[in-house]
């Protein structure tokens, strides 16, 4: 971790050149992705936060708002290898990982060779995944945390970058099974896709019945993401600010020293680590883009209801009651203090 503190101005000069460079690049982004997308500004960028956190991001809303469209143009201006899978009932792990199949060569002898799935990209949009099954759901866990698959014994790598961008329908909808909780908590995001507004609705109805449509360009590719990657990793947390973020992980947990009156009553599962975790990645990125270089209790809080509301599992009083576990995390957010 670097100390702005003890190095050379030409150091810090650097360091400072690096970080605007990336707010320009961000920004950049951002900014291509509105020619496609229509308004959806907060989404936008925590998508892009999940990508140079590298984690992955889960999108939930009705069909029709935007998602696979915000995905397919992040790997354009990106210039990522983009794979899509549509998620239904009928779908197998093999139709996402791959299988080995038997092959004849010249000579006549046959042998089994290995036809990847579409889950080797760099950028996988995981469409609808709630319509499949916990079974085929559950194919992904390994690409996820390991950015790898193991098939029949033999190894593969993946990416790099490898992200999941999964989308996925309200539970409340009809035909969709609800996530495995190791599947859920191996996203850095879970982000709500609302319905626009209706100056964004016309503004969607003029763009998409035109004769020219808007072409985002190329900003970055993958060996840059890396980079900025890595950039994010430097930028210093405080140890007090640090002790916050883990304490509002803690207070999700019933029965905990932190827990608010909305966890012990509603809550069955807290978030796991990964959640703090995921926090602090945000807080950093959050502090680059403000123009500073450690991240602060405030970075902390932007990121919360991002970073948690999806490891928040509620118990049956909780679901009962129709608690949405926002509600939960904005309790916490009130009641936990930032030093003590």
């Amino acid at each position: 971790m670097i100390q702005r503190e003890s190095m050379s101005t030409a150091t810090v000069q650097t360091i400072e050149e690096r970080a605007g460079e990336f707010r320009s690049k961000f920004k950049a982004i951002q900014d291509e992705v509105g020619k496609v997308i229509v308004g959806q500004k907060p989404i936008i960028e925590e998508v892009l936060i999940a990508l140079f956190a590298g984690g992955h991001c889960l999108l939930e809303g009705v069909p029709g708002l935007g998602k696979t469209l915000l995905v397919r143009t992040l790997s354009r201006i990106l210039d990522l290898e983009f794979r899509r899978i549509q998620f239904t009932p009928d779908l197998m792990p093999a139709d996402i990982l791959g299988t080995n199949l038997v092959m004849e060569d010249e000579s006549g002898r046959r042998h089994f060779e290995f036809q990847k799935g579409p889950l080797f990209g760099q950028m996988v949009l995981a469409d609808e995944i709630n319509r499949a099954t916990p079974k085929t759901q559950s194919a992904l866990l390994e690409a996820m945390q390991e950015q790898s698959v193991t098939i029949a014994g033999h190894h593969y790598r993946l990416g790099p970058p490898f992200l999941v961008m999964a989308t996925q329908n309200p539970l409340e909808m009809d035909g969709t099974y609800p996530l495995p909780e190791a599947q859920l908590d191996r996203f850095l995001f879970k982000i709500l896709v609302g319905y626009p507004s209706r100056e964004e609705l016309s503004t969607v109805l003029d763009r998409t019945v035109d004769v020219h449509q808007a072409e985002p360009q190329l900003i970055m590719n993958a060996a840059e993401i890396e980079g900025w990657k890595s950039l994010v990793r430097e930028v210093v947390v405080a140890p007090h600010v640090k002790d916050y973020g883990v304490r509002l992980v803690l207070a999700t947990h019933p029965g905990g020293e932190f827990a608010p009156d909305h966890a012990n009553r509603y809550v069955r599962y807290g978030s796991s680590p990964r959640g703090a975790q995921s926090m602090t990645l945000a807080a950093k990125i959050r502090a680059l883009l403000d123009s500073r270089y450690n991240a602060s209790f405030d970075d902390y809080r932007a990121s919360a209801h991002a970073a948690l509301r999806h490891r928040i599992i509620l118990n049956f009083e909780g679901e009962a009651e129709g608690i949405k576990p926002d509600a939960i995390i904005d309790q916490v957010l009130e009641k936990t203090p930032k030093t003590i």
